[in-house]
């Protein structure tokens, strides 16, 4: 079995992170996502099987946010039932509504405060190892205007949290981010090379980079004969400042190939 030894330390927060993390929308939410094939949400059993494979694969960094439905809910409930020292990355910002499958977005001091105090009761933590504003793709806006950043940056003062950073949409937004703090969430893959920039700046700045949508969200996966998820990965880890890709999967074989394809990209 593929295991993933490396760590990659996030700026000067003491935490260190595992080149591969699991995304956990599909743990929480199945309405209004954007994958190629309808999935059924696991139950709390399988949940936990892949979990557990995760981490026995060398995999230490779990993604989620309020937007992903239960998910924080079942993490917080699922991993109090095991002693693993996993780093959890949340979000606040983007709110999603399970009646009507809609998210809105509340960036003002007083909603970002409010969406972090829950997230540390239902993921049933004294502190959040991560939380990244979740971006509705205003960034210049949300720093400049709401301040969101400097908000974290006053609750990783304050102890609430250890690393602080914004899932961003543009170029400005990753660029401000690394300046303010610790982590960039930016998109990055063989057929979208926008962002490219802020990965390079973080790489100048020390600072932590997390790449979304590495697979065009399953889409780049579901290609022809040619192997376009090794590819991806090989090109994603050609750049030294990425820390973590997040790859969301309740697919236990494709978990296990996506685990092999990384080793070896890493080891190119």
């Amino acid at each position: 079995m593929a295991y993933l030894e490396r760590r990659n330390p996030i700026a000067d927060t003491g935490l260190s992170v595992s080149p591969l993390g699991m995304g956990t929308v599909k743990i929480g939410r199945d309405k209004a996502v954007k994958y190629p094939d309808g999935f059924q949400i696991p139950d709390d059993e399988q949940v936990m099987t892949l979990l557990e494979q995760a981490w026995e694969s060398g995999i230490n960094l779990i993604d989620t946010a309020p937007a992903y439905g239960r998910s924080e809910q079942r993490l917080g409930q699922l991993l109090k039932k095991v002693r693993r020292e996993w780093i959890i990355a949340t979000k606040a910002g983007e709110y999603f509504d399970a009646e009507t499958g809609e998210s809105h977005y509340d960036f003002t001091p007083e909603s970002l405060i409010k969406s972090i105090e829950n997230s540390l009761k239902t993921l049933q933590r004294d502190e959040l190892d991560i939380v990244l504003i979740h971006s509705d793709g205003n960034d210049e806006q949300i720093i400049r205007h709401h301040g969101a950043l400097e908000v974290l940056a006053d609750l990783k003062q304050r102890g609430w949290i250890r690393a602080s950073g914004m899932s961003t949409k543009t170029v400005t937004g990753g660029l401000l981010t690394l300046e303010q703090s610790d982590i960039a969430m930016v998109m990055h893959n063989l057929q979208y090379q926008e962002e490219r920039s802020v990965i390079e700046q973080a790489a100048k700045l020390n600072k932590g980079i997390f790449i979304k949508k590495a697979l065009g969200s399953g889409h780049l996966a579901k290609n022809s004969a040619d192997d376009n998820v090794q590819a991806n990965f090989d090109f994603i880890f050609n750049e030294p400042a990425v820390s973590s890709v997040i790859i969301g999967t309740i697919n236990p074989a494709h978990l296990r190939d996506n685990i092999s394809k990384v080793v070896k990209a890493l080891t190119k």
